[in-house]
């Protein structure tokens, strides 16, 4: 049995014997689903497309979801207020985007210095990590399930050489997230702009310097164009969650089998799209650098003081938010637990494989 066969079988129980009773559970329901995305981000928007694929295979074509890029109905970063309020039924985004509102959902996307891909994935499904995160979503009047990870992202495109602390002061830098807040204490002037906008300041001078996601996604939107340098690792992006929010109150009234559907299909458009940037990061990357990008590695200098930003940052608004403190200690407690086990074979594995490539 195909992967998605066996998702749509045990999300709707549609056994052949039980298909009258399932059919009868099943109304005709039309959904509109809003992302943070433009349809270029062939990678992000598809996972969109994907979750609305299964979902309509799933359910016989009972539950349809119509997808709408960036712009579309809302701006990219009006996602959650759109589900809030009932403008859509559900949409896709990453909640650091709306850490204003209340810091504690940076956790659900990336925070500086904070879990991998797959200790992301574990600390959201076996640690408790959703459980918290969907506390605060609550009283946003949303429902969040994880859906899709980037992985690890790389730290930006600049114009210039960024060597020392020095040369970030002033910078005016697109960058995501709660990150903004840590950068900030570097000396760097953080700029949150939706991707569909971030060329044009670019290239307008507006910004200095900007980050997105990784090679296949940067090479599709240009930066390469404009900045030569191109940095890694995005330490306030070591992965990168994105959330399908769907508005409680919908959520809540849906029936149980089309809930089901919804984590399913959920699952694998997520699954897809990590696989999808681990596969197309390399060849992209590749590409780049035969056109005369400048690979370059964050220096110690930089690395170390923005660790001891993102904690002076850590502390502060622990203090201030009780809410943001419980998920910052769970999610530290379960790092220290997970590179525990890391550093013994998963990194010392992956370390060896380098080296021998290089060797090779």
């Amino acid at each position: 049995m195909k992967r998605r066969e066996l998702l749509a079988a045990m999300a709707t129980g549609a056994v052949a014997l039980a298909k009258p009773a399932v059919a009868q559970s099943m109304p005709q329901l039309k959904w509109r689903l809003a992302t943070s995305w433009p349809k270029s981000l062939d990678t992000l928007y598809g996972t969109c497309e994907l979750f609305a694929k299964c979902i309509g295979e799933i359910t016989d074509r009972n539950f349809h979801m119509q997808v709408f890029a960036a712009g579309e109905i809302v701006p990219g970063l009006a996602v959650l207020d759109a589900v809030q309020n009932q403008t859509v039924e559900l949409g896709h985004t990453g909640t650091y985007y709306y850490w204003g509102k209340e810091a504690a959902l940076a956790f659900g996307s990336a925070v500086p210095f904070g879990l991998n891909a797959r200790q992301m994935e574990a600390w959201l499904t076996q640690g408790g990590g959703n459980e918290l995160l969907r506390e605060v979503l609550a009283s946003f009047n949303c429902h969040g399930i994880p859906m899709g990870n980037t992985g690890c992202q790389m730290g930006g495109w600049f114009r210039k050489e960024i060597n020392r602390i020095e040369d970030l002061r002033g910078l005016k830098f697109r960058i995501g997230g709660f990150a903004g807040r840590v950068v900030s204490k570097l000396g760097v002037v953080p700029q949150q702009l939706a991707p569909g906008d971030i060329y044009s300041a670019l290239e307008k001078g507006s910004i200095d310097a900007v980050e997105w996601i990784g090679p296949h996604d940067d090479e599709k939107l240009g930066f390469h164009k404009i900045a030569k340098y191109y940095y890694y690792p995005a330490w306030w992006e070591g992965s990168t969650n994105a959330h399908l929010l769907v508005n409680l109150d919908k959520w809540n009234d849906l029936p149980k089998p089309y809930q089901a559907a919804i984590g399913a299909a959920a699952r694998e458009a997520g699954h897809w799209m990590t696989t999808k940037y681990d596969a197309a990061n390399p060849t992209a990357l590749k590409r780049l650098v035969a056109g005369g990008t400048m690979l370059r590695p964050f220096s110690p200098e930089i690395m170390e003081a923005s660790y001891k930003a993102a904690n002076e940052v850590y502390a502060e608004t622990a203090a201030a938010n009780p809410r943001f403190k419980k998920i910052h200690d769970s999610l530290v407690a379960f790092r220290a637990d997970s590179y525990s086990w890391w550093q013994v074979a998963e990194a010392a594995f992956d370390n060896f494989q380098i080296r021998m490539r290089a060797k090779s």
